[in-house]
């Protein structure tokens, strides 16, 4: 009987486990944790977690009794220090070793560092544990910088904000969420921050004295894959692990998924990491299909979102490359969608408090 050993425990590692199980396979399956919770959300963490609307429990995916009716084995707490690939083995920090005849590296991405050094408490957000030790320093600072205006940055900047804190966001480039918006939403979300008392400092780096001032520090200034162990394992690597449009690495018994698979993406038309639940559990479903099989590739449409104070955006496809766009809806109510074109054919949408026309 074959078994498949998944290193990662997020969206995606969860997911290419649940679906094998749906699918039909029956052989052994073991889920990979170095964290000792129980398979967990992550978006929420910077949202309705940290302003304390959802618990621990809330975050959950399944409880215990789901993995073991589904003869899921959780490994949890247990970080993979190596891959052998010519034994077909996993080894861990504990010295254990756990042999596979597939293996899925759904080993996500971690955050960036900050350069500099500060007096000041610097925390950042990517798990749980992040997630609690800032939930608890916000609760004790009046003063917070939030280093990056991206979507963790200003999802953070939003929660401290509701909760009556002095809140600075500083940001390097002229304005917000450059990256993936716009100058016209860029623009909302900055009055709409501004609004709620936010000061916003575009094009500015501080030093390590001017960020001394404040009491607490939240750097959200991107992510690197978690690419390491796939390239000691001579997997071919490049901003995260390479893989087919099937999620099969260049070894044929391994596939990459999630935050950390660099793959060919048809609307982007290029190769790319993508940050989403969307993309973790739909490349998820694309591995475990091939894994029995079924050779379908990935071809789905990327969508992200966020959720700031009374906006939330809805993003479809990749709006980085468009020679048109046409708005729909009321700019004036902060409800309408943007259409992006490329010779005249739809490549993305951004819908502010218009759910409908993003289902559509």
């Amino acid at each position: 009987m074959s078994s498949v050993v998944i290193i990662g425990a997020g969206h995606a590692g969860t997911q290419v486990a649940v679906s094998l199980r749906e699918m039909g396979f029956e052989g052994k399956i073991q889920l990979i944790a170095d964290e000792p919770h129980l398979p967990y959300q992550k978006p929420p963490l910077s949202k309705g977690f940290l302003n304390g609307k959802q618990t621990v429990e809330n975050l959950l995916f399944r409880n215990e009794k789901f993995y073991d009716d589904n003869q899921i084995e959780l490994v949890l707490g247990e970080e993979i220090v190596a891959i052998d690939v010519e034994n077909k083995i996993v080894k861990a920090e504990s010295d254990k070793s756990i042999p596979y005849d597939t293996l899925v590296l759904a080993t996500g991405a971690r955050n960036r560092k900050l350069s500099i050094e500060t007096k000041c408490e610097v925390l950042y957000l990517r798990d749980l544990t992040d997630a609690q030790r800032l939930k608890s320093a916000l609760e004790n600072a009046q003063n917070i910088a939030i280093i990056g205006g991206g979507f963790i940055g200003l999802e953070v900047a939003a929660s401290a904000a509701e909760a009556g804190k002095n809140v600075t966001v500083i940001e390097a480039q002229d304005r917000l969420m450059a990256r993936v918006l716009p100058p016209v939403l860029s623009e909302i979300f900055l009055t709409r921050h501004q609004e709620m008392g936010v000061k916003v400092l575009l094009n500015t780096k501080l030093s390590s004295e001017e960020l001394s001032a404040f009491d607490l520090i939240v750097v959200g200034i991107g992510v690197l894959p978690n690419q390491e162990l796939a390239a000691a394992a001579g997997l071919e690597c490049h901003n995260g692990i390479v893989v087919n449009e099937y999620q099969m690495t260049s070894n044929s018994v391994i596939y990459a998924i999630g935050d950390c698979a660099n793959h060919f993406n048809v609307f982007a038309d290029k190769r790319c990491r993508l940050e989403s639940v969307q993309n973790a559990v739909d490349q998820a479903k694309i591995a475990a299909s091939h894994i029995l099989g079924n050779a379908i590739p990935y071809h789905a449409v990327p969508w992200f979102w966020t959720n700031q104070y009374d906006l939330k955006l809805q993003m479809a496809g990749i709006n980085t490359d468009y020679d048109n766009y046409a708005f729909r809806g009321d700019l004036g109510a902060n409800r309408f969608s943007i259409f992006y074109y490329k010779n005249e054919k739809i490549v993305a949408a951004d819908s502010l408090n218009r759910p409908a026309d993003h289902l559509a």
